[in-house]
């Protein structure tokens, strides 16, 4: 049974964090001002045309502040929607101009500055795919007009807007004095408001639960019987198109995705295709740790040029970049921490690093949630391994005066130092490389210090050549054992391959089969027969096992023996007549004939092949001629000759050949004759297809 994935559940429906909204009864837009004002709405929308901004010749009316409000207008008690009303704080900007002298009476001065003001307020709406212009007449009496003050709000009633969408909102006058004022909001759907009984479009809202089965995510749909609904998983504030996977369904629905499949910007979207519905949006994994894991795991670190890199990842998350100092022996990497900073990085943007000499002990930390999440040593494909150089650090202590450390795992230590640790230990000679200008400058800056990479080949101690050379001593000894082994090996016998090609001919010549390759598998051979790979002839056929079990053998310098019997004669002779290579066989194990038939038509048989046939069920006569061109054996008569040629003549085999020769003879004669007697005799096989064996008339 899948668990809870978290500790409250994911529903689209109603939240446990509810906001109850204002109700409008008034279906038509209004429009209201603070204590003193005056207003008024004009009929319709207008064109959104902010023209440019103009100078002033005395004070203005100006929007100074935008502000909204979500509330509900209901011309029925459950027909409402969603809206937006939008509150603008206006001020006075501007001042009167001074006259020119003797120019104009007292009276004149008086009268421009005792007048009141007004002003057309523009609210600009847009909610994709609507977008609207309301204008307010505002008018401010003159005893509230203060150059610089604020005079009060105006408020409007309302701009209709879908459930959670994102509505941006621009305010300003005709003409303009100023810079318009934007507003950007992202609405809430029916999860965050009480409204699933006031909003018809909620009412047929898919409810979604997540959870965790294993190592798979559970999305549990709850729709009812026939219901169609869109699904939508999409990647969110991606560069380029976010969408993972979409599909039309019809409820109730599981969909299963691998925890691996999880990052924190993956979003989910469901709504009913019910025409004018509302899509509801949610991201359940953003705080999520296996997908922040996921996040970092497929993250990248890319070096676009030796001066700028990027990091390449699924979601936009906030990071923090520092360079860090890794040493040759793959201890931690040490980050440069001061004297340079970390500095906030964008996810699929390119940067540049500070003024950094390219150096491949120089690697890159990325850290999220104060924790090293990605490390890249970015100039070690292109500069080659780490090297063995110690890192100072040059401080800035004051005016005219510096102070010198070198970067360890423990810290940084001062030179000169009187603490036991490496740099410590050569920090006269350190010192001296960095004033007389061995050491690479990495970085500097004019008020914080500067990086230097000294190298550390020449300060290998004496006493490590004796122990390089015991090294070189012990690996020429183990080179000299491995020689004199590999010799020994070499005068050994290697167990030769052999193949044994047969005819089905019976159960009895399949028991003589057996007991040859039985009987030839004591020597030093490595017998392969079609009667001991049943699984593997059944798995990839007959044909394509004898081919590729004979190209095997002839590529290791084997040899392949062909056992003749009263079948495989009358078999040949039919496929020769035909003039054929490639006939089709009675018996599945007959497909051998076409793939060792080409060799002897091109005369390439000749010290790869042998022939045998066994005493009394052949006459050698009956061997086709074409077969003849290759060492023929009658068995176990000639078994001392036939071994010989399987084993090229070996002399260095262990044990005496007439030995061996007598023992295989031995082993097939008995069964030999055995197959010769009557049928039922003792030893003899009571199921044989054809009889006991194929006897020679």
């Amino acid at each position: 049974m899948p668990v809870s994935w978290f500790l409250l559940s994911l529903a689209l429906g109603r939240s446990p964090v509810v906001v109850s909204l204002e109700r409008l009864l008034e279906p038509h837009d209004t429009a209201r001002c603070s204590l003193g004002l005056s207003c008024h709405l004009w009929d319709g929308d207008v064109l959104c045309l902010p023209g440019s901004i103009e100078s002033t010749l005395g004070p203005v009316l100006v929007p100074t502040h935008l502000q909204t409000e979500l509330v509900l207008r209901c011309p029925q008690e459950t027909d409402c929607a969603l809206c937006v009303r939008v509150v603008v704080d206006l001020a006075v900007h501007g001042h009167w101009e001074e006259p020119e002298e003797d120019r104009k009476s007292e009276s004149e001065l008086q009268e421009p500055r005792n007048a009141s003001l007004q002003a057309h307020v523009i609210l600009s709406f847009q909610a994709y795919p609507t977008a609207r212009c309301a204008l307010l007449e505002v008018q401010v009496p003159a005893v509230l007009v203060k150059p610089g003050q604020s005079v009060g709000s105006a408020v409007f009633d309302c701009f209709e807007a879908g459930l959670g969408a994102e509505v941006r909102i621009w305010s300003y006058t005709q003409p303009r004095y100023q810079k318009e004022l934007i507003l950007t909001r992202q609405l809430p759907d029916c999860r965050g408001l009480e409204v699933r009984d006031s909003i018809q479009s909620c009412w047929a809202l898919p409810w979604l639960s997540v959870s965790a089965d294993g190592d798979k995510v559970l999305l549990v749909l709850d729709v009812s019987e026939k219901q169609d609904f869109g699904l939508l998983l999409y990647w969110d504030k991606v560069k380029g198109s976010g969408t993972w996977w979409y599909k039309n369904l019809t409820g109730p629905q599981t969909i299963t995705l691998n925890h691996t499949d999880l990052v924190p910007c993956l979003c989910i979207q469901v709504w009913s295709l019910e025409p004018d519905s509302v899509r509801t949006r949610y991201c359940p994994f953003e705080e999520d740790p296996r997908a922040h894991q996921n996040f970092w795991h497929t993250a990248k670190l890319q070096l676009l040029s030796q001066e700028t890199w990027k990091l390449n990842a699924a979601c936009s998350l906030p990071a923090k970049v520092a360079l860090c100092w890794q040493v040759a022996d793959r201890g931690p990497c040490q980050p440069l921490v001061p004297p340079m900073l970390p500095e906030n990085v964008t996810v699929n943007k390119s940067h540049e690093f500070p003024s950094v000499r390219d150096h491949p002990n120089l690697c890159v930390q990325v850290s999220s949630w104060e924790k090293v999440q990605l490390q890249e040593c970015l100039w070690a494909d292109s500069l080659g391994p780490f090297r063995d150089d110690m890192l100072l650090v040059e401080m800035r202590t004051s005016l005219n005066n510096t102070s010198v450390c070198a970067l360890e795992p423990s810290g940084c230590t001062p030179l000169p130092s009187i603490i036991s640790t490496r740099a410590a230990r050569l920090g006269e000679q350190l010192l001296e490389d960095f004033r007389s200008g061995q050491c690479m400058q990495l970085w500097t800056d004019d008020d914080l210090g500067a990086l230097w990479a000294c190298p550390m080949d020449k300060y290998i101690h004496k006493r490590w050549v004796l122990v390089w050379l015991t090294c070189l001593l012990l690996a020429a000894g183990l080179f000299f054992l491995l020689l004199l082994k590999k010799n020994r090996m070499k005068e050994a016998p290697r167990a030769r391959t052999a193949l044994l090609l047969h005819s089905a001919d019976g159960a009895g010549n399949e028991r003589l089969v057996g007991a040859l390759a039985s009987a030839l598998s004591q020597m030093p051979l490595r017998v392969v027969v079609d009667l001991w790979s049943r699984r593997e002839l059944s798995a990839h056929g007959a044909l394509a096992w004898f081919h590729g079990q004979r190209r095997r053998t002839l590529q290791e310098d084997g040899v392949v023996i062909l056992l003749f019997s009263p079948a495989t004669v009358a078999q040949c002779q039919q496929w020769l007549q035909h003039q054929t290579v490639e006939p089709e066989p009675h018996d599945a194990r007959d497909a051998w004939l076409s793939c060792v038939l080409p060799d002897f038509l091109q005369g390439r048989a000749a010290g790869r092949y042998v022939g045998v046939y066994f005493d009394g069920l052949l006459h050698p006569d009956a061997v086709p001629t074409l077969f003849r061109a290759v060492p023929l054996f009658s068995l176990p008569s000639q078994m001392p000759g036939f071994l010989d040629a399987l084993q090229r003549g070996c002399t260095r085999c262990p044990g005496r050949p007439a030995d061996k020769a007598e023992r295989v003879s031995q082993a097939l004669r008995s069964v030999l004759d055995s197959c010769t007697s009557r049928s039922g005799a003792p030893g003899c096989d009571e199921e044989w297809d054809q009889g006991p064996c194929p006897v020679l008339e």
